[in-house]
């Protein structure tokens, strides 16, 4: 009798690209280190770890799923909780928000002041003379909001045309001006851009580009607190690891902390991106950060980014083994199987952006690509439900 994952993907889970990149292995690298330095991430975790709401996500066992593959053990980091925002973003906008406030007040008053002493409001009056500005698919621009709503600074969201309306409440909710504009996602980030440079407000983002680097390094080493944090919780270093991108930056954390931490003896690292939007596989194809357009967007919002982060190529050009591109098509299957509780004993609340991961290492396990016979797999819950009427639609399609 076929086990429900087998009756979900009758015919396997499959990739539309691939391609292997096979770096060298060596240690920590100089250029990655200039990206995120070990330093910077101990940071973001003191800071992160000491916020009164910060509470260590949980990293369940996909232990049905390790029985239907027969692997050794399949971790899934759940972020669906984190900090009641739904998703690890709220570990680097937040972070990268205070970082900035903080190095404001240095270069215009001359005096450091904490980042716990920012959060509690002893330079209120200051912040609220900084305006800080994003665009965002959704969950980046809930964690910058409510960055600023911890650090007392106005707050502008740019979001483009397929941005959900429970998204743009939810940013709403947290006092952030939200623009909605007719065009895709990278249209938004040209239009914040201008509009900040205009009215010398603050771009928060983690994409990079020339000249644009300082505050996505230190929404980088926010998201390094997830890794931190896994390396606490697991038994014994992952032997695979596959990661989701849009833009690249979490990809990249979660791979420079993975790398700090095991050296030459990292994991297997595979990224995971939309067909639809393969800047980070066109990137590794010509060797430099590649732009791609978007003619149709991925039900995976957070994905939907045509552009690679010059810090992401920084630090994957150097540790990443092979990068995949999925559809959509099997999206909702992988988040019904999660909220059935057939992937573990129990149920998970995993949201579209959430399933990259196990769908990529679903595919190469059925392809036989390697012996995951003895493997630790670390996948990356990365989200929840951020938009409830959207998660009940994607379950229902599929129920």
């Amino acid at each position: 009798m076929k086990t429900d994952i087998q009756s979900r993907f009758p015919n396997g889970v499959q990739w539309i690209k691939q391609l292997d990149v096979e770096p060298s292995r060596v240690p920590y690298s100089e250029a990655a280190d200039r990206v995120i330095s070990e330093a910077a991430a101990s940071d973001a975790y003191r800071e992160v770890s000491s916020w009164p709401e910060y509470q260590q996500t949980q990293l369940h066992r996909l232990s049905k799923l390790e029985s239907h593959l027969g692997c050794s053990a399949i971790y899934y980091k759940d972020e669906s909780t984190r900090f009641d925002l739904g998703s690890f973003k709220a570990l680097g906008g937040a972070y990268a928000v205070l970082k900035y406030v903080a190095a404001e007040y240095l270069k215009q008053q001359g005096k450091k002041v904490a980042l716990g002493d920012i959060r509690q409001g002893s330079i209120k009056d200051f912040a609220s003379s900084l305006t800080v500005v994003t665009a965002t698919d959704g969950n980046h621009g809930r964690s910058v909001a409510w960055g600023a709503m911890n650090a007392g600074c106005p707050c502008r969201i740019y979001i483009h045309a397929e941005v959900s309306q429970g998204r743009e409440a939810a940013m709403a909710s947290l006092g952030a001006e939200v623009v909605r504009i007719d065009g895709d996602y990278d249209e938004s980030v040209r239009l914040c851009a201008k509009e900040a440079q205009e009215n010398n407000w603050q771009m928060i983002s983690d994409t990079s580009y020339e000249g644009y680097t300082e505050i996505p390094s230190d929404v980088m080493a926010g998201y390094t607190v997830l890794a931190s944090e896994v390396i606490h919780q697991i038994d014994a270093p992952p032997t695979h690891v596959f990661l989701q991108a849009g833009v690249g930056g979490l990809a990249a954390a979660i791979a420079a902390r993975l790398w700090m931490e095991y050296g030459a003896d990292r994991p297997h690292i595979t990224v995971v991106e939309s067909q639809y939007s393969d800047c980070i596989l066109q990137s590794f194809v010509q060797q430099s950060p590649a732009t791609v357009e978007i003619t149709k967007e991925t039900v995976m919002a957070g994905l939907s980014c045509g552009e690679m982060s010059l810090l992401a190529w920084q630090i994957l050009s150097g540790c990443c083994d092979q990068v995949m591109t999925i559809s959509d098509d099997q999206v909702a299957s992988a988040m019904r199987l999660f909220a059935d509780g057939e992937m573990a004993e129990h149920a998970i609340e995993a949201g579209e952006c959430a399933v990259p991961g196990v769908l990529a290492f679903l595919a190469s396990a059925t392809a036989a690509q390697h012996d995951y016979t003895n493997a630790r797999v670390l996948v990356l819950g990365c989200e929840g439900a951020t938009d409830a009427e959207i998660y009940q639609r994607m379950l229902e399609s599929v129920a």
